[in-house]
């Protein structure tokens, strides 16, 4: 058999399958393509951990494991969206499920290829073939990506899309995706129906729906969502989605059962399984959250995707049940990950509530109060986010229920509703946390409630003919409080009113330090990335700032298009 090409002795490739006969076979049959070096495993949770540290060219991986409760769709759904998958990778699955429905979900997780059994070698060696030029095609995309010029990149894929050159659909996802990171909603919106024009698929239609969520535009992302989830009713990534609508719109009770959904389907996806337990913790069931984060923590606590913060929420568990035992082994968990990341506030903070607990378990209580007080001191610092504030809720509520007197604490509750009661949701979701002690519960929904009348109040000036005094009182407001809201509406009611505003040009300097200072700290409290990009490629990318919006998309001419391939290849 022919070398796919003469770099090939130089790749590496990872072939993941139980069947040791089978992983043989295919084993012998990238090394008669050429490929330098072929590493076997025969489960996909051996074979995350060799793709979380080692960079492979080519993964041949099954989608069924007889003795893992994680599936090959599984496996690259959590590398994916830990952005742990390099773009030079080519992953195909192999499966004998010569279903619609499995093919279609190998398209929406973005795979190279998807190879049915019983195959040939010759068919394998195509599908290697057709996902490297894919590769070697969007080379220029990618390249620009990494060096960080999201804007060149989103302007090749447009123009690739417009053109109909090769694998224009799968650049137009990824020029999307580009355009979402880039806060360009609206070019985001308008590529995304441009595509669905061409072909209905659910990864545009879902799109659609994160940038309509992305706006703002809560109910039609539901509406979109209902729509796409009757039709497609396996698309787990759909049901990412419309949880994290629902938790923006408060509706806390349905979020959890939509997140049961996503885990159910997906049982093995670490990720999924975090943020099904975590919301369960919040909303009080309590064991169904310790079912879910222990499940998690059994598949992957040494796993890259593994998000600590469900290590907490155990030790929260423990403590509640009383188990000792087991609250040590949480404290020693975080403890083991501090120690490979020191200098991580994150996950000093973890290990500083973790032990808080110990504490009050062992009746050290001088340590308690002293444990507490530091961790109150932090409140209004700018790394202390929603999730700190969360935790410091569920911990002073909990503690208070045990009947230990903290004379403080109301003012630390105050302190943190104040600055994150930003809007319905996430303020349901602190005062579930403060639920440990009902009373506290209530004082978070009062300084909801609060901050709302603050900011009537302020906007109550513009509507009198003075935008002046609106900004200068939700400057004061915001700098006490550090609510993103109040500072967000000050800093639009300045650019809004910016004529009449005498002092402008000394007041917009300290609004945007201000927003600066506590930019980011209202993500949800739902793993790493707070669900913001389910759905999403993940294209490692890293972190963008707004820029200029790109080119207008310009649509093409009726005519006839090339057929795409799963991946998103012409042929």
């Amino acid at each position: 058999m022919h070398a796919l090409d003469r770099h090939i002795a130089d790749c590496r490739g990872l072939v993941v399958d139980a069947n040791p006969t089978s992983r043989s076979i295919l084993a012998a049959q990238l090394r008669d393509l050429g490929v330098g070096t072929v590493a076997q495993c025969s489960k996909a949770t051996d074979a995350r951990r060799l793709l979380e540290n080692r960079e492979f060219e080519f993964v041949l991986c099954e989608q069924h494991f007889p003795n893992d409760t994680l599936s090959g769709q599984d496996l690259l759904d959590d590398l994916r969206r830990a952005q742990l998958l390099p773009f030079s990778t080519v992953f195909i699955m192999i499966t004998g499920e010569a279903t619609y429905g499995k093919v279609a979900e190998a398209a929406e997780s973005a795979l190279d290829g998807y190879l049915l059994k019983p195959h040939t070698a010759t068919g394998l060696a195509e599908r290697l073939r057709h996902a490297r030029e894919r590769k070697r095609v969007l080379r220029e995309i990618f390249e620009a990506m990494e060096d960080q010029q999201f804007e060149v990149a989103a302007r090749m894929c447009l123009q690739r899309f417009h053109d109909r050159s090769p694998y224009w659909l799968y650049a137009a996802r990824i020029g999307a995706e580009l355009l979402l990171r880039l806060q360009q909603h609206a070019a985001a919106q308008k590529l995304y129906e441009a595509v669905i024009a061409t072909q209905a698929l659910p990864w545009a239609r879902l799109g659609v729906a994160r940038v309509q969520l992305e706006g703002g535009q809560l109910a039609p992302a539901r509406r979109t969502l209902e729509s796409l989830i009757a039709q497609e009713p396996s698309y787990a990534d759909a049901y990412d989605v419309m949880g994290r609508v629902q938790v923006e719109q408060g509706q806390l009770d349905d979020a959890l059962a939509t997140y049961r959904q996503a885990s159910e389907l997906t049982p093995g996806s670490i990720m999924r399984l975090q943020k099904h337990g975590m919301l369960a913790f919040y909303l009080g069931d309590h064991e169904q959250s310790a079912k879910a984060l222990e499940r998690a923590s059994a598949l992957g606590i040494n796993s890259k995707t593994f998000d600590f913060q469900s290590m907490v929420l155990l030790a929260f568990a423990r403590f509640q049940q009383r188990d000792g035992k087991g609250l040590q082994r949480c404290l020693d968990n975080l403890q083991h990950a501090l120690d490979k990341a020191p200098q991580s506030r994150r996950l000093q903070r973890f290990a500083e509530v973790a032990r808080t607990l110990h504490h009050m378990q062992q009746k050290q209580v001088a340590s308690v109060v002293n444990d507490v007080r530091a961790l109150a001191a932090e409140i209004a610092e700018p790394d202390f986010d929603l999730e700190a504030a969360c935790n410091m809720l569920a911990l002073v509520s909990r503690l208070t229920a045990a009947e230990l007197r903290l004379d403080e604490a109301e003012g630390w509750i105050d302190a943190v509703a104040l600055r994150f009661c930003t809007a319905k949701g996430v303020s349901e979701l602190l005062a579930r946390s403060a639920g440990g002690h009902p009373p506290y519960a209530e004082r978070v929904r009062q300084c909801h409630a609060r901050i709302h009348e603050i900011a009537e109040q302020c906007m109550a000036h513009t509507v009198a003919g003075d935008p002046a005094a609106t900004v200068k009182q939700l400057l004061v407001h915001g700098s006490r409080t550090g609510n993103t809201k109040l500072i967000d509406m000050a800093r639009l009611t300045l650019q809004r009113h910016h004529a009449a505003v005498a002092d402008a040009a000394e007041l917009a300097p300290q609004l945007e330090a201000l927003q600066r200072r506590y930019a980011g700290a209202v993500n949800l409290p739902l793993g790493q990335d707070g669900g913001r990009s389910a759905g999403g490629l993940n294209l490692r990318t890293g972190a963008a700032e707004p820029v200029a919006p790109v080119q207008a998309l310009k649509t093409a001419p009726p005519g006839p298009r090339p057929h795409q391939d799963a991946g998103g290849g012409s042929r």
